[in-house]
């Protein structure tokens, strides 16, 4: 069934109107994309708008009488929800809807709320439902010919149950564009600002749990299954971080299925999305000045002692310049518009929900563990821009950087080159024997395991891995001992001693120069040390949880 403009821009005027509650731009929402995009479940149930106008929730089916609706001069009926009190299954409905939700199940329908209602329209007494059930689903998850075959299963049960007259109907229980992370773009100067909204390692996020937000990083994606069918990406990140001690207790967690509540975790926290959306601001401003500093020389100062006049040569100049940081404002500006204009809502900052979550303690190899295993909503990921697992190692640290303090020596360029966009690909892990026995030569010509992370409180830092275990016991009741290794902090030969790791980065994967996994950073002792769980370690617990999990590699897909 076609949708009319007409319909199809009723819709887009309710969304408009709805802009504070949802997590996209209703105004760039077109009709036409609103036609395209229902004409899925019009084509079959041409009353898949009108059913329950309002609620933003499209019916993919109702089985029973069909609704009135407005003719066509006249404006779309919103439709009411009315609650039930009285009715004769209220004894057993529990019972019932129970029954109900188990058939749901054995049928595979990937449903989250059962709802008794009555509807009528919006400021009318009079009902037009006296009693529907509401099934809602998750969005294109369920199609018609199986919502038509659920449905009479459901009514089935309600008709031996005496009461075959209420309706069942099936919604879209969330009907948002979702707007997806952003990717890295190999022309742009903004990268290092677009890093916090992109889908990388090192992605900084939070549970959303009443508001508080106990703030970490994620490392590395997975699949989370062998099986080609199996779809589903995961994100490494800490116990402690999806699902934070001062929140729930030291336990183990999982949601085994898709009806349980969700415990959604978003990307960037408060004080990360503010400090992100401030750092943009902070960029614009200091290209301004860039302009103005140099006007200020041209016109009355001097460069390097020298005095000159402003003539044509340095308007050139000042043209190129202005032209450079012209540029590099308007990207910075169109990225500061769409994080504002999209990302503010914690709902629009979802991107996932804790599928898996250890309970913190010694574990094998008396190593410490603290894991958890994020599953990936499918709609916050374009995977066409999607780079996968690519650890970005620029931002606060350059080319140059790169190359003075991971291949510090002339005679250590093995395979040696400059990750392309300041992109490294993670790829297989570090075992026991190099963690041990380090082939890596830093800046003061001693062998060591080199290691960089990206975390959401210090972006990129270099470090260098001990080879020895470091024994802790701090969080344990019955005072165990856990083992872990130590990365140090690099000190240069300037004298530095920059800090590797800092509050916020916990749940960041440390990997070699190379790409290959180290280990899970679980926090820092003082600022020349943090301490890591081995990956050689934690990958068998995550295989033993995840069976057939392996690290996500599109490339090999």
């Amino acid at each position: 069934m076609f949708v009319s403009p007409e319909i199809a821009g009723a819709y887009k005027d309710l969304a408009v109107s709805e802009a504070a509650s949802v997590d996209f731009n209703p105004a760039e929402r077109t009709a036409s994309s609103v036609e395209d995009d229902l004409t899925r479940l019009t084509s079959f149930y041409p009353d898949a708008i009108t059913d329950f106008y309002g609620s933003g929730a499209p019916c993919v089916f109702k089985k029973g009488p069909k609704w009135p609706v407005a003719d066509g001069s006249s404006p779309m009926l919103f439709r009411a929800a009315r609650p039930i009190h009285g009715h004769p299954i209220q004894p057993s409905w529990a019972e019932t809807a129970r029954t109900m939700g188990a058939v749901l199940n054995s049928l595979q329908v990937q449903w989250n709320t059962l709802d008794p209602l009555a509807y009528a329209n919006a400021g009318m007494a009079e009902l037009i439902c006296e009693f529907v059930v509401i099934i809602g689903v998750r969005p294109k998850s369920l199609l018609f010919g199986d919502a038509v075959a659920a449905a009479n299963a459901l009514h089935g049960i309600l008709e031996t149950a005496g009461y075959p007259g209420i309706e069942v109907a099936f919604v879209e229980s969330s009907y948002r564009l979702h707007y997806k992370l952003m990717s890295f773009e190999p022309s742009s100067k903004c990268n290092h600002l677009r890093k916090p909204f992109t889908a990388t390692p090192g992605l900084s996020i939070a549970h959303l749990h009443r508001g508080e937000h106990f703030e970490g990083s994620a490392s590395v994606f997975f699949r989370l299954s062998s099986d080609p069918a199996d779809k589903r990406i995961g994100l490494l990140t800490c116990a402690h971080v999806a699902r934070p001690r001062q929140l729930f207790p030291n336990q183990t967690f999982n949601r085994r299925h898709d009806y349980h509540p969700r415990e959604n975790i978003l990307f960037l926290g408060n004080e990360s999305y503010e400090q992100a959306v401030k750092n943009i601001m902070i960029f614009i401003g200091t290209e301004v000045s860039k302009i103005a500093s140099r006007v200020s020389i041209l016109s009355n100062g001097d460069e390097g002692g020298v005095r000159f006049e402003f003539d044509k040569g340095h308007d050139e100049e000042l043209v190129a310049l202005v032209d450079a940081v012209k540029n590099k404002i308007e990207e910075a500006d169109k990225l500061h518009s769409k994080v504002t204009k999209f990302f503010t809502t914690y709902e629009s900052r979802v991107i996932g929900f804790v599928l898996h979550s250890s309970k913190i303690k010694v574990g094998a190899g008396d190593f410490n563990y603290d894991w958890s295993m994020i599953q990936l909503d499918e709609n916050k990921i374009d995977l066409a821009d999607f780079k996968g697992n690519k650890l970005f190692v620029g931002g606060n640290k350059t080319k140059e950087d790169w190359e003075k303090y991971m291949f510090p020596q002339p005679d250590d360029l093995r395979g040696f080159s400059t990750p392309e966009d300041m992109l490294l690909t993670l790829k297989d892990y570090v075992p026991e024997a190099e963690m041990r026995n380090p082939q890596d030569l830093d800046v003061h010509g001693v062998k060591t395991l080199l290691a960089v992370k990206n975390g959401s409180a210090t972006g990129t830092t270099f470090g260098r891995v001990n080879g020895l275990e470091s024994v802790t016991r701090a969080g344990y009741a019955d005072h165990r001992i856990a083992l872990e290794y130590v990365v140090c902090a690099y000190d240069t030969q300037t004298g530095k001693n920059e800090r590797f790791s800092n509050r916020g980065d916990s749940g960041s994967m440390v990997v070699g120069r190379d790409g290959r996994l180290i280990g899970l950073l679980t926090g820092g002792g003082s600022r020349d040390k943090s301490y890591i769980t081995p990956y050689y370690m934690l990958k068998d617990a995550i295989t033993q949880e995840f069976p057939g999990a392996h690290i996500l590699d599109l490339d090999a897909e």
